[in-house]
């Protein structure tokens, strides 16, 4: 397939996700995805882990939301959060060091309620 076919495709490669540039509800980038969790069964992306506040990948905080959140912005080139910073800085969210913790459905549930998401399972 060519590279043109690839980029004008419905469907994308979980390599290109990575690293690609969040945005929040008033254009202002702030963050980059680190991950895309994706339900074994079902084959469907639940959520998307994004690095919020780090520099060279050091430090900042990570936070997990459901993928319903996400929307793909061409004009901005990155996926746009219907959420300013000041609520994501509110939300849920773990370390680096923790980074489990985006699989444990405690922390999981936490974050769908703060996003008044209807959890998948």
């Amino acid at each position: 397939m060519s590279h043109e076919n690839v980029r004008s495709s419905d469907l994308i490669g979980s390599d290109r996700v990575e690293g690609t540039a969040v945005y929040g509800s008033d254009g202002d980038k702030i963050g980059t995805v680190e991950s895309v969790l994706i339900e074994k069964r079902s084959g469907q992306a639940r959520d998307v882990e994004i690095s919020v506040g780090s520099f060279l990948g050091m430090g900042g905080e990570l936070h997990s939301l459901p993928w319903e959140k996400f929307d793909y912005n061409t004009d901005l080139g990155g996926y746009q959060l219907d959420v300013t910073e000041d609520q994501l800085k509110g939300a849920p969210t773990y370390k680096e060091s923790e980074r489990d913790t985006a699989y444990d459905r405690d922390y999981q549930t936490r974050s769908y309620d703060y996003w008044a998401v209807t959890p998948y399972w």
